[in-house]
């Protein structure tokens, strides 16, 4: 993706000026929050971001069950807070109205207002980079020689 952007390379600033602090521990944990974009490149059928997100989910401590059960994350190792913000990415993926009243006071009993700002902006910027990406046939990028053989 940032070859891409290297077109634009005030854009490319932007944009890795975004990512940096998002995607980082901050409110919620970097490795959650890329499972957020894991669920989100999956709506989207995005092959790039669901790699991208999961190499660094792992990267940033999430397990290898974490991981797989971003799919059926109902039934995967996660409590009812995490449970909540892919909840959260899937209702917003239909658009902000799927996001109401009753489910946003239950977003509220879990989140504080940090920690809100950062999962709804992951969940929107991620519904953004797997539009331009695909749309721009950006290739998957080969997995590192190091990680795939970890597996």
């Amino acid at each position: 993706m940032f070859k891409a952007l290297a077109h634009a390379p005030e854009v490319a600033k932007g944009v890795a000026g975004f990512l940096k602090p998002l995607l980082s521990d901050g409110a919620l944990r970097g490795w959650y929050k890329e499972l957020v974009a894991v669920r989100v490149g999956m709506l989207q059928s995005s092959e790039y971001a669901v790699r991208a997100h999961e190499i660094s989910a792992r990267k940033k401590g999430a397990s290898e069950e974490q991981i797989a059960g971003v799919k059926d994350f109902e039934r995967g190792p996660y409590n009812e807070k995490e449970k909540a913000g892919f909840r959260l990415a899937e209702r917003l993926h239909g658009g902000a109205a799927g996001v109401d009243d009753t489910f946003f006071a239950q977003l509220r009993e879990h989140f504080g207002e940090t920690e809100l700002v950062e999962l709804f902006l992951t969940a929107a910027a991620f519904e953004m980079f797997p539009r331009f990406i695909d749309g721009l046939r950006i290739p998957v990028t080969p997995m590192p020689a190091a990680a795939s053989s970890a597996k």
